[in-house]
């Protein structure tokens, strides 16, 4: 019997057993997050550096700079390419929004941040991707570091997570992105449409309407999760194979990923609404208690998300064992029909000169009648209890 289980067990899907499950998760979840950490430990600074060192992130891109100025009235925007000409455009009328994206380029980031001002730890904190959400206030500006998705619809990697951080100070705001990005399109279609508060409001409403633009990513790309969950529901339930499982995996994986991005970006607003740092004006924290609320939906949405695939995955590990179990049970009824019949085969296979039997006619027959029946009625025996066939009353 032990023979026979081993054999079923090598032969069964590899899949279906708990050394497939890890093998799977190997291949796709371990060397992804392997390679997250290899990055995140990778851009660094070393042990014992000073305080503001710069370590650009792996792979980053040249810095594309678009500045815009804009009043009530008027609007202008203009690609800079050098530190003088964002000096000749940093005039003080009006308000200055500098766009950033990509972080690839040392020194255009360090006369960026010495035509402003920038702490060291500022420019450190910017380039030092990716980390946690969080609000800090400085002498003359205000530092946030939020973090917005992006749907690639990949059945292994799905979401898209990148950095953004913002700088606000007394008559301007700058926006660093990991790369070229459409997230902030929407607020630059505003201000150049002269729609809504934009124009008319300062920085600090800027950077509400930059987080409300992020924030609100969440949601439609969290309605599309929730719609592959239901899907997987429905397959892991008719048929959990590997690749089922590839995918619920990485779906976790992600869910997992937007909870730890979405509880302190909350907190970060929240800090924001109650003053505990500068910047932020009372009728703009009548808007910013809106994106906190979103934040506050989107983290409700993400802890059910999380649940349900964790249920999920549980009811893939019962499904697989349900299956090994029906074939085992199959395994086992044979067994034991085959048992009795081994054991009428033995005794009378045994060499011993006088054996009455042996000598009968019509003795081969009778046995051979005699199992068969024996066979039958087990069978029919087994299949009453539900045990082969069908479900037990």
């Amino acid at each position: 019997m032990r023979l026979l289980r081993s054999r079923v067990l090598s032969s069964y899907p590899r899949a279906f057993t708990m050394a497939g499950w890890k093998d799977n998760l190997g291949k796709t979840e371990h060397k992804r997050r392997r390679r997250q950490r290899h990055r995140v430990a990778k851009n660094k600074p070393p042990a014992g550096s000073s305080p503001g060192t710069l370590v650009l992130p792996e792979g980053g891109s040249a810095p594309r700079i678009r500045a815009t100025r804009y009043t009530a009235e008027s609007h202008e925007v203009r690609e800079i390419r050098d530190a003088q000409e964002l000096a000749n455009f940093c005039r003080p009328d009006g308000f200055l929004w500098i766009d950033v994206q990509g972080l690839g380029d040392r020194s255009t980031l360090e006369w960026i941040g010495k035509n402003f001002g920038l702490h060291p730890l500022v420019l450190a904190d910017i380039v030092h991707v990716p980390q946690r959400p969080k609000c800090e206030a400085y002498a003359e500006e205000t530092f946030l570091v939020t973090r917005r998705l992006r749907w690639k619809g990949d059945a292994h990697d799905p979401v898209d997570e990148r950095q953004v951080s913002l700088v606000l100070g007394k008559r301007h705001v700058l926006s660093f992105q990991e790369g070229a990005d459409d997230v902030l399109d929407p607020v630059r279609a505003r201000l150049e449409q002269g729609t809504g508060k934009l124009r008319g409001s300062g920085p600090d409403y800027l950077v509400y309407a930059l987080l409300d633009a992020i924030v609100d990513e969440y949601l439609p790309i969290l309605d599309k999760l929730g719609l592959r969950l239901e899907e997987l529901e429905e397959r892991v339930v008719e048929q959990p194979t590997r690749a089922l499982l590839r995918e619920l995996a990485a779906l976790r994986h992600d869910l997992i990923a937007i909870r730890r991005d979405v509880w302190p970006q909350r907190e970060a607003l929240h800090a924001l609404l109650r003053g505990d740092v500068g910047g932020i004006g009372e009728p703009v924290k009548i808007y910013l208690r809106d994106v906190h609320d979103h934040c506050v939906q989107v983290a409700e949405m993400v802890e059910v998300y999380r649940e349900i695939a964790s249920g999920l995955l549980n009811i893939y590990m019962t499904s697989i064992a349900n299956r090994t179990n029906e074939v085992m049970k199959v395994l086992t009824v044979m067994s034991t029909i085959f048992i009795p019949l081994t054991f009428l085969v033995g005794v009378w296979g045994m060499n011993f000169a006088h054996m009455p039997e042996l000598g009968w006619r019509f003795g081969y027959l009778l046995v051979w009648l005699f199992m068969l029946v024996l066979a039958g009625v087990l069978f029919a025996y087994f299949r009453r209890r539900g045990w082969i066939g069908r479900e037990p009353d």
